[in-house]
């Protein structure tokens, strides 16, 4: 671990004291749920999709990776989901992060980021190569996140599409998310 990220953690665990970063476990999809409900409800650019996304994604197989954040009652005040994406039609140990959510109440206290580093970490280690994400350009660059011209995403060059290389040489060409990202909140339409 390096010093700079070993800092990082601690000023994270100082803000928001107690906090358990755990998988997602068999029982925990409701508060998931309600949690991302949570978390986008006043989000303007938010198409109010996100939980009925992750719950896509779960029901097809397809959450590479699913961290819940506990505080120290054990109550979820967090969530980040990584599912597969796909690079020009191809297939590669490649993921997108989103959507992150964390209950407004304990918003802006460190626990999205500690999400994020963790799943990385995970990531990382399971040999992923590429994490992709569609988010703010100010906030995501702390993680390592870069605008890349040579990924586009429908079609669009964004300073808001951002990559993380875990591994090997970058990508590019066109990216596309799962299709649970087609999710609505209506679910005869799921």
């Amino acid at each position: 671990m390096t010093v700079r990220f070993a800092v990082a953690l601690r000023r994270e665990l100082n803000q928001t004291g107690y906090m358990r970063i755990r998988p997602e476990a068999p029982g925990d999809e409701a508060v998931i749920a309600s949690v991302t409900r949570a978390a986008f409800a006043a989000v303007e650019q938010s198409s109010q999709t996100e939980a009925a996304i992750v719950a896509a994604l779960r029901a097809a197989g397809a959450l590479t990776l699913s961290l819940v954040a506990e505080d120290d009652d054990g109550s979820i005040i967090g969530h980040i989901a990584f599912s597969p994406v796909r690079i020009d039609d191809a297939e590669g140990p490649w993921v997108g992060l989103g959507p992150v959510s964390v209950i407004p109440e304990r918003q802006q206290q460190g626990i999205g980021a500690k999400l994020i580093r963790e799943g990385l970490s995970h990531l990382a280690a399971s040999g992923t190569e590429l994490c992709v994400l569609l988010g703010h350009p100010d906030y995501y660059p702390r993680f390592g996140f870069a605008h890349d011209p040579a990924l586009t995403y429908e079609g669009y060059v964004t300073p808001a599409f951002q990559r993380l290389v875990l591994a090997g040489d970058p990508p590019t060409g066109h990216v596309s998310y799962h299709p649970g990202f087609a999710a609505t909140n209506d679910p005869q339409q799921n």
